[in-house]
């Protein structure tokens, strides 16, 4: 069989790292299998396998630089967004689904179902979330984290927590 007509030597030659290595951090309820570290990827991205129990999900509205897409593998999330014009709707999205999240847009995400949720998510660039989900884990197998030690996590990552999720449109 021949080579595919755009194909080229030198794509032999072009670096890939395949990572059979997992770690799992637990942020919350939440379990995070990380796929991609930004030390891997140049600070480009961080990615990672989301698990989420029912009732799982950060209790505020926040917002980030990175960009956000979130693939769903298995169950059913929904997400807060809050749009230019200050309106927040809610959209679920289950198994098959893709939501994407432009940086800075206020959101969360939350499982409001009876199953465990699971879903492909990717930050980009990954260093914000990162150290973020990192500290958080690391503090949280320590202790109980207190609300002033997640703010100061989250600012000194350049994550704004927003408050309660405010009244809702319909979803889309």
């Amino acid at each position: 069989m021949g080579r595919h007509p755009v194909y080229l030597e030198s794509m032999d030659m072009l670096p890939v790292e395949i990572t059979t290595a997992t770690e799992t951090l637990r942020v919350g309820s939440e379990l995070a299998t990380v796929l991609a570290t930004t030390e891997e990827t140049n600070g480009d991205l961080f990615a990672v396998e989301l698990q989420m129990p029912p009732g799982g999900g950060p209790p505020v509205m926040h917002r980030h630089a990175p960009s956000e897409i979130y693939r769903v593998l298995s169950g059913e999330f929904a997400f807060y967004i809050t749009g230019p014009d200050g309106t927040t709707t809610r959209r679920v999205a289950g198994a098959g689904e893709t939501v994407t999240l432009a940086g800075d847009t206020p959101h969360t995400v939350r499982n409001e179902s009876t199953e465990d949720a699971v879903a492909f998510q990717v930050h980009a660039p990954g260093g914000p979330m990162e150290g973020f989900i990192r500290s958080a884990a690391e503090l949280a197998a320590d202790h109980p984290p207190t609300i002033e030690e997640v703010l100061d996590i989250a600012e000194r990552n350049g994550i704004e927590l927003l408050g309660p999720v405010p009244d809702v449109h319909p979803s889309w």
